[in-house]
Formats: C-alpha cells, sequence, structure tokens
C-alpha cells in the first residue's frame, strides 16, 4: 500500500505539541485591524487548542 499524504494545509494551520495536543492560531487578527479595538486584537493575538470535536478529523488529515 501506497503512504497517505498529509493535508499540507492543514499542516501549516496546526502545530502538535510533544504531549500531542493540537495547536491553532485565532481568527480574525489578519486584515481590518483599525476598526478593531485593541482589547480584542489582544485577546486575538496567541494560539488556542483545537476544539475536541475537531481533533480526530485534523488527525486524519495530518496523519497521526
Amino acid at each position: 500500500m501506497p503512504k497517505n499524504k498529509s493535508h499540507s494545509g492543514t499542516s501549516k494551520r496546526v502545530k502538535v505539541t510533544g504531549s500531542g495536543k493540537l495547536m491553532r492560531e485565532k481568527a480574525g487578527k489578519r486584515h481590518l485591524l483599525e476598526k478593531k479595538s485593541s482589547k480584542l486584537t489582544r485577546r486575538l493575538s496567541g494560539t488556542t487548542e483545537v476544539a475536541k470535536n475537531d481533533v480526530p478529523r485534523l488527525k486524519k488529515l495530518l496523519g497521526l
């Protein structure tokens, strides 16, 4: 059997931690930042854990 290819788009968006958790960037901090409050843009910075319901689907895309 040939090897399965991991989804390259997902691998760029989601990182796997050492303990196996999936981390993602928060949405909404790419453009139109002038009209968004500083409070909002600070809240959108950083990474968060992927929702529990999405983990099996993303692991399949990443080939884990």
